[in-house]
């Protein structure tokens, strides 16, 4: 399937999910699903304005920001519930990390909407057949539908996702720019909000090929950096990186690899689920967060994956105790068949500091107790190589409670 992706550029996914509260809530309650509904920020003051609302009350005229008596007035059988927060936060975070399950190089960028840079998930198809992957994993485990945009850039991604609305999935290339972005007025534009694009009409800038036109000191005078930006976008161009680690604050910090080839020896599985172990670990002390939960990602040969996860008794924060939970979670749940892809996430991470201060002065001090040592092995194992210093539970055992190490080794002599 590499033949579906470029050899320089990238391949992005802008996944978005339609019509979120109101999607979460029919999902929760399945007999509201033929009903027009809205969720309001208070649905018992007139007042109040639609946060957002599904599919069925959008055919009533309802929008997003419509005074909620005028939305009564327009649909009289309309159902309103006030916003929870909390179920679409969790919500969120799992439709995330089971996202993320199967590319892992993914950037929330809001509750309901995130970016997937798929260049090397080649293996799972090509970029139609992810997205298709996507879209149907998502609307068979949540029961939420989505829309996906697919292009060679972030900003082509997103503005391809808007496109087909709900259940869409459409693909955005360089080339259909003047066909198909060119012609828009101004505010169609991913970027340009109302203000902006008053001051650009003002100039004579009415349509988004004006904008990929336009003289950059005209840009610059009357939108300052941001006018040289949406130039370079509605010419296509968008240097911006996918980042799993962006100021976005996501719940879980992971990662996960493609093995070299379909491996059947424990012993190289369990050294990738290693290194994903050590990445999640620095990544997570730049983070200076740490966790009560650790989730082990399975891909088999055949594509088929899994995930399962443990949640601990206490905060760890990564290191040895993470890489000792993950590898047991392998072994208790690996099927022995061959092993395409290997992931290892810190599930619901919080702030360090936050943590410490919810733990007893026991628990506090038997931790710091152990941070010297912890800095010593890791110390020799940079030093020496990886696996020099190693506990006792990250070693591979055969069925007599063996290291493999020194199982190979009798089997040598």
């Amino acid at each position: 399937m590499k033949e579906w992706y470029p050899k320089n550029g990238r391949v992005i996914l802008h996944v978005d999910a339609n019509s979120y509260f109101a999607s979460v809530e029919m999902a929760l309650n399945p007999s509201l699903k033929d009903k027009p509904l809205a969720i309001a920020g208070n649905p018992l003051e007139r007042k109040g304005i639609l946060v957002t609302c599904n599919y069925l009350a959008r055919e009533y005229g309802l929008y997003t920001t419509m005074p909620l008596w005028e939305a009564k007035k327009k649909c009289p059988g309309l159902v309103v519930m006030k916003p929870n927060h909390t179920l679409y936060r969790e919500t969120s975070q799992k439709l995330f990390n089971y996202i993320a399950s199967i590319c892992p190089v993914l950037e929330p960028v809001s509750i309901d909407e995130c970016y997937i840079d798929i260049t090397e998930c080649y293996e799972l198809g090509s970029p139609m057949d992810i997205a298709k992957m996507i879209q149907k994993g998502v609307l068979e485990r949540f029961d939420l539908p989505v829309s996906i945009g697919i292009a060679p850039n972030r900003f082509l991604a997103k503005t391809a996702s808007d496109m087909k609305k709900p259940m869409g999935i459409t693909v955005l290339r360089k080339r259909d720019i003047p066909s198909a972005l060119w012609p828009l007025p101004v505010k169609e534009m991913h970027g340009v909000g109302e203000k902006s694009a008053e001051k650009l009409k003002s100039k004579g800038i009415l349509t988004i090929e004006d904008i990929a036109k336009a003289d950059d000191i005209v840009l610059r005078k009357t939108l300052g950096i941001m006018g040289i930006h949406l130039k370079e976008r509605a010419n296509g161009q968008d240097n911006r990186i996918v980042n799993p680690d962006s100021v976005f604050q996501v719940k879980s910090v992971g990662n996960s690899m493609t093995l070299p080839q379909n491996m059947l020896e424990e012993k190289e599985i369990a050294e990738a689920i290693g290194r994903m172990a050590m990445s999640v670990t620095e990544r997570m002390k730049k983070r200076n967060v740490v966790t009560q939960s650790v989730q082990i990602t399975i891909r088999y040969s055949d594509f088929k994956t899994i995930t399962r996860s443990r949640k601990l008794e206490r905060m760890i924060e990564g290191g040895q105790e993470l890489l000792s939970v993950a590898l047991n979670l392998f072994r208790q749940h690996w099927n022995g068949e061959a092993v395409r892809l290997v992931g290892v996430t810190a599930m619901d991470v919080v702030d360090k500091q936050h943590a410490y201060k919810q733990l007893d002065l026991f628990t506090y001090e038997e931790d710091a107790k152990k941070e010297p040592l912890y800095h010593i092995t890791n110390n020799i194992n940079e030093s020496f190589g990886e696996h020099t210093i190693r506990t006792a539970s990250s070693l591979v055992y055969d069925g007599k409670r063996r290291p493999v190490s020194n199982r190979n080794k009798e089997e040598k002599e």
